[in-house]
């Protein structure tokens, strides 16, 4: 067997070639993934592990879906590859499923979620004509200069400063804080319906409706960053279905292609990049959009919207059940749940995936919980049966 071929399976000899070759950008935990299915993922010691993370809320369909699975074994055999250059079926197909799902007007499409940040600000200074973005605190939107400019925490900035001038941040759920903050060149507000990496907080319905017209009394744009809760993570096809609010330009990853990369913006009607103005070589290639359907019709066929909802509010009325000190409090929609604990919460995850749980640990205080949406009740009552007992 030669050099090349040879592909380690021993956990010492994977890290000691990531430590050599990888930029080491990430902090990993100690575990070597090797396979998985439904919410079940496998280290190449063969322990299994009920997976509350989801690859970050991109599996809602479950790891290795047949029908993902089968979707991009046959679009493989067709067609990888071919540019916007050129029509394809499969792409027409899909962005006519997701302005439906979506309610919107047009799609663009990209490879991740802040390229669609990038494509969202964009789009809303060319529609606009003005400049200036109103942000959040504790917003996450990206690691790119433009979707940085609009991500609040000051480590992920600094180093890469200055970003694109003409950004604001406001206190979350606070429309009076954007009134105040609103000039005449502001092009957008740009805000996550539930924010993910800021610790899964919650705003009011009628916060995002206040900042809708608000937005529309200022002749400013909103932005919906829904790349964390889309496509049922909240218990609805999109978050912004709760309050019924409906904003400009909607972006979208993650869960969008059942595990494969992708990303998505669509805006409202009347609102477009004409030729020339953006781009992607990869954006909605055949692989994705076959994928991204396949993705669709499973998260529709199995209902698993209405089951985002129903196991969300069984997975919190039983964490909430927990006798604990520790925990502050329960929070979140559908399967987006966040348990605030009094300390920080990075031992927690290290004890629970001990015990078989992989959870994820953000804003310090907040474990945060987005298992693939086909997750049992029984997987359920095991994950807070562990949680209860660290």
């Amino acid at each position: 067997m030669t050099k090349e071929t040879t592909l380690s399976k021993d956990y010492n000899s994977i890290v000691e070639k990531d430590s050599k070759y990888v930029m080491q950008t990430y902090t990993r935990q100690p575990l070597a993934l090797e396979s998985g299915q439904g919410s079940i993922v496998r280290d190449i010691e063969g322990r299994e592990f009920i997976d509350c993370v989801a690859g970050i809320a991109v599996n809602n369909v479950g790891h290795c879906h047949p029908k993902i699975v089968e979707a991009l074994s046959k679009q493989a055999g067709k067609l990888i590859h071919t540019s916007n250059l050129y029509y394809t079926d499969v792409q027409a197909n899909f962005a006519e499923e997701l302005v439906n799902i979506s309610g919107m007007g047009r799609a663009f499409f990209c490879n991740s979620g802040t390229e669609a940040v990038e494509a969202a600000m964009k789009l809303a200074r060319v529609a606009t004509g003005k400049k200036e973005f109103i942000a959040t605190e504790n917003s996450f939107h990206g690691r790119t200069m433009g979707s940085l400019t609009v991500t609040y925490k000051s480590t992920y900035r600094k180093p890469f400063e200055p970003l694109i001038q003409g950004e604001r941040f406001v206190p979350y759920n606070s429309a009076q804080a954007i009134r105040d903050t609103v000039t005449e060149d502001t092009a957008a507000v740009i805000v996550e319906p539930i924010q993910g990496e800021g610790g899964i907080n919650v705003p009011s319905d009628e916060y995002l409706r206040e900042v809708r017209e608000i937005c529309d009394e200022n002749e400013m744009l909103l932005i919906f960053d829904e790349v964390q809760t889309g496509f049922g993570r909240t218990g609805k096809w999109f978050c912004k279905d709760h309050s019924k609010v409906k904003p400009d330009i909607m972006t979208m990853a993650k869960a969008i292609g059942g595990g494969f990369p992708m990303g998505a913006i669509v805006a409202r009607d009347g609102i477009s990049f004409e030729k020339s103005q953006h781009a992607a070589t990869f954006g909605g290639g055949p692989l994705a959009c076959a994928a991204a359907l396949a993705s669709i019709n499973v998260i529709r066929d199995e209902k698993l919207v209405e089951r985002s909802a129903e196991m969300g509010q069984y997975f919190m009325n039983e964490l909430n059940s927990l006798d604990n000190d520790s925990i502050v409090e329960v929070r979140g929609r559908g399967l987006m749940i966040g348990v605030e604990i009094n300390r920080a919460c990075a031992d927690i995850v290290d004890l629970a995936r001990d015990n078989g749980i992989l959870l994820n640990c953000t804003s310090e205080k907040v474990i945060r919980i987005a298992p693939p949406l086909i997750i049992t009740k029984e997987q359920i009552d095991k994950v807070v049966e562990i949680i209860g007992q660290i």
